[in-house]
């Protein structure tokens, strides 16, 4: 099998993240794969040991990306490409998965397309959904089980208070759910094969794309103000009697936070 996933580079959720001038500042900042994205790379790399193939990643992000590909790169995946364009800076979901389908076919023939359903970043779990239908392929989102019969494949996904069965045609793009699977570390064989690999950047040129057409200039929407989530405030601590403890409660949560 020909298995193609879509990895995203993120900013480490551990960590805390500041914002200067309507932007992510970052200085300092680690960044690593979705963890969503280590999921769907972990089933494509079991699917090969069973099927045999090949896994090729493809990281749409600017230089620093390279090096989450090294190391999803570094799980057992064969291939990586890195794209990358001045000319993709501030694109929108569309147009990402615009970029992202032109670079699935200049890889050539694929079987199976996986991503994690959503990125941890922005969190909005459509690009995914966006590219099949730019390659005019089926898809299935949220899949916590995944079996190949020939040339269907039968996906279980989580649905509200259940699952679901679905049957689908491959070629097909899945996005993985964390419960597919558990994510293998690295092996040292790998870690040191990754070192000698050449990951290529693929630019608009390559891919075909007009410019104009991405960007943040060919947005539907555009980021208006980017405003940190205000700082907590310490927690209270009621002493005394239970009956003065619990009269206090609330009126406090009558008065102060109003949601009595």
């Amino acid at each position: 099998m020909n298995i193609i996933v879509l990895v995203k580079s993120v900013p480490d959720p551990a960590a805390k993240v500041g914002v200067r001038d309507n932007k992510i500042v970052e200085d300092g900042l680690a960044w690593e794969a979705n963890p969503y994205d280590e999921n769907a790379v972990e089933e494509a790399i079991r699917l090969k040991e069973k099927y045999g193939g090949k896994v090729t990643l493809i990281t749409l992000g600017p230089k620093r990306a390279e090096e989450t590909l090294k190391k999803m790169l570094a799980l057992g995946a064969d291939e990586g490409i890195l794209v990358s364009d001045p000319a993709f800076e501030g694109s929108d979901e569309l147009a990402t998965a615009r970029i992202l389908a032109a670079a699935i076919e200049k890889a050539g023939g694929y079987d199976v397309i996986w991503a994690g359903w959503t990125g941890v970043d922005w969190n909005q779990g459509i690009v995914a959904q966006a590219v099949a239908e730019y390659l005019g392929v089926p898809h299935v989102s949220f899949v916590t089980k995944f079996e190949v019969n020939g040339q269907t494949a039968r996906c279980e996904t989580e649905v509200e208070g259940g699952r679901e069965i679905i049957e689908v045609d491959l070629p097909a793009v899945l996005t993985a759910m964390q419960t597919l699977n558990e994510v293998r570390y690295a092996s040292l064989k790998n870690i040191m094969a990754v070192k000698r690999k050449t990951i290529p950047t693929w630019g608009a040129a390559d891919l075909g794309i007009n410019p104009a057409e991405v960007g943040k200039g060919a947005a539907h929407h555009h980021l208006m103000k980017l405003i940190p989530p205000p700082e907590r405030a310490a927690g209270r601590v009621l002493k005394g009697a239970p009956e003065e403890t619990v009269q206090e409660l609330v009126r406090a949560l009558r008065e102060e936070v109003k949601v009595l």
